[in-house]
């Protein structure tokens, strides 16, 4: 039999007008894999045109974003599995995990094992700040459906990956950062004998002119769209 892959996830729990879940309790476990945000050492495909603290800036404030939707979508268990030392921008029950492994694919899959506690995982990272409560929870009951949910990214990697059990065989060795991970990740999955579930497809922040199309999608008070707007002002005068 083929393993099934879904284009379409039904939601759990009400969503109000503002996009709230107002479910009181999750059945998954939410994981944000994040660095830092320190200049020079994030988001150096912003500079140009953004310097290296307008680019920490840029991605403080994206983390922060993601962090405080996490934290607003009902979940057994909330996780940061970290590269570096949390800051002002980590709110109050969410777990720090310091993040092991040295390619992207050995962290992501240790982020899996170190925050499984026999449920679901949903795993997410920090580039995303146009995310919602909504779409977050749609992952984690698709997980009571399938064993894996996927959601793509424009560029071709992907920004959510969930599974109903951690296995680090379905994500060590899959080549990250390529217009191609997305991809292989899905075939991995799917070549697994999972069944997948999708979601939509999100631009993730690695470029200036995707800091422009998730501006645009993002809440108008988020802090990545106050960040975008003061830092427009600033580049239009010159002000590095």
């Amino acid at each position: 039999m083929t393993p099934a892959i879904t284009t379409s996830i039904g939601g759990a729990g009400h969503a109000d007008a503002a996009g709230t879940i107002t479910t009181r309790t999750g059945t998954a476990d939410i994981v944000i894999i994040a660095k830092e945000p320190v200049p020079g050492l994030v988001k150096t495909r912003l500079t140009p045109p953004y310097p290296p603290d307008q680019a920490a800036a840029l991605a403080a404030a994206a983390l922060a974003d993601t962090l405080e939707t996490v934290v607003r979508t009902p979940a057994a268990g909330r996780s940061l599995a970290l590269a570096g030392t949390p800051g002002p921008w980590l709110p109050p029950g969410v777990r720090v995990v310091p993040q092991r492994g040295a390619a992207l694919d050995e962290r992501l899959a240790h982020a899996f094992d170190d925050a499984y506690d026999g449920r679901p995982i949903v795993l997410i990272g920090m580039d995303t700040p146009q995310v919602t409560p909504a779409l977050l929870t749609r992952a984690a009951a698709a997980l009571g459906r399938r064993e894996a949910v996927f959601g793509p990214a424009t560029d071709g990697g992907f920004w959510l990956l969930g599974l109903r059990r951690p296995d680090p065989a379905l994500l060590r060795g899959v080549p990250m950062s390529r217009p191609e991970t997305g991809r292989i990740q899905l075939a991995r999955l799917v070549d697994a004998g999972l069944g997948v579930a999708m979601l939509p497809a999100l631009t993730d922040v690695d470029t200036a002119a995707d800091v422009s199309r998730v501006a645009r999608r993002v809440p108008s008070g988020s802090r990545f769209a106050s960040v975008v707007r003061a830092h427009a002002g600033m580049l239009a005068k010159g002000v590095p």
